[in-house]
């Protein structure tokens, strides 16, 4: 289970990797005007999209995994859950926004993108206080 574990620890920053750089890519593609730029953004949201959807669900099968290894229970589990399932709607939010960059229907500014950014931040704080914590 030790090796299970480090596992879920390294796709999970992986993940995160992911979800702090594609919102800083749209910054940049709010704020771009020239289309060489632009272009080269929209090819690294996709890719990085890509990338980061087959991790996130590396993430689901081993945390799953854990859970019914360890059994763990509490009502931190229970808060913890629930900001992996806020984050995995992070997350499609996400590949919603890559598509309508791809299609140049972004409406919002990079100011937008700036606290859409701190988003995945706030949660990893809360997140890993309740696992190390476990505060109820």
């Amino acid at each position: 289970m030790l090796w299970l574990k480090a596992f879920h620890l390294i796709v999970v920053v992986s993940w995160f990797a992911g979800l702090f750089y594609l919102p800083r890519i749209f910054v940049n593609l709010a704020m771009a005007t020239e289309p060489a730029e632009i272009a080269r953004l929209k090819l690294m949201a996709h890719k990085l999209y890509r990338f980061v959807t087959p991790i996130s669900w590396l993430v689901l099968i081993s945390g799953v995994w854990l859970w019914l290894g360890f059994g763990f229970s509490g009502g931190w589990l229970h808060a913890k859950l629930f900001l992996v399932f806020c984050l995995f709607g992070y997350h499609g939010y996400c590949g919603k926004l890559v598509k309508q960059f791809a299609a140049d229907k972004n409406t919002r500014s990079h100011v937008f993108y700036r606290w859409f950014n701190e988003v995945p931040v706030l949660m990893l704080i809360a997140i890993v206080i309740l696992v190390v914590v476990k505060p109820f």
